[in-house]
C-alpha cells in the first residue's frame, strides 16, 4: 500500500520510532520517580497505545513492502536483520502498551503491586526504546544502503 507514491511503512515508521521511545522514556521515569507518577500516568498510557499500533503497522507493511521488493546480495542480509528485530520490537511494545495501560489503571494501588508493575514498566520501557533503536538502525542501514556521504 501506498500514499502519494511512498510506501506506507516509510510514512508509519516515524510515528513508531518516535512515539514508541518517548512512551517508553514516560514509562521509565514513572517507575522510576515516584513524585512524578501522578503527572505521568495519562501521557504515558495515552502514548503507548498508538505507539504500539504504529509498530504493529509498520510491521505489517514492512512485510508487504518485502514481498513487492526482492532483495538480493548484501541488502538482502540487511533485510533480514531489519526485519529479525522488528519482529521483537513488534512484540516488546506490545508487552510495554499493555503493561502502561495496567500501570495507570492501577496508579493507586500499593505494596507488591505497585512495585511489580514498577519493575514491568522499567524491563518493558528500556527493552522498547532498545528495539527501536536496533530496529531504526537496521532499517536505515537498509534505506540508505549504496548511499555514499
Amino acid at each position: 500500500m501506498d500514499i502519494n507514491g511512498l510506501p506506507l511503512h516509510a510514512l508509519v515508521v516515524h510515528t513508531a520510532v518516535v512515539l514508541g521511545p518517548v512512551a517508553a522514556l514516560f514509562g521509565i521515569a514513572y517507575a522510576a520517580v515516584p513524585r512524578w507518577r501522578d503527572w505521568l500516568r495519562w501521557p504515558m498510557a495515552v502514548l503507548a497505545v498508538p505507539a504500539a499500533a504504529a509498530v504493529w503497522v509498520a510491521f505489517l507493511s514492512g512485510e508487504q513492502l518485502t514481498e513487492a521488493n526482492q532483495y538480493g546480495g548484501p541488502l538482502a542480509a540487511l533485510v533480514e536483520t531489519h526485519e529479525e528485530r522488528a519482529a521483537v520490537f513488534r512484540l516488546v511494545v506490545l508487552a510495554f502498551a499493555v503493561v502502561a495501560v495496567l500501570a495507570a489503571a492501577l496508579h493507586r494501588r500499593v505494596g507488591v503491586a505497585r512495585w511489580v508493575l514498577a519493575v514491568l514498566l522499567a524491563g518493558t520501557g528500556v527493552a522498547t526504546v532498545v528495539y527501536a533503536v536496533l530496529t531504526g538502525d537496521a532499517g536505515a542501514q537498509v534505506a540508505w544502503y549504496g548511499v555514499q556521504p
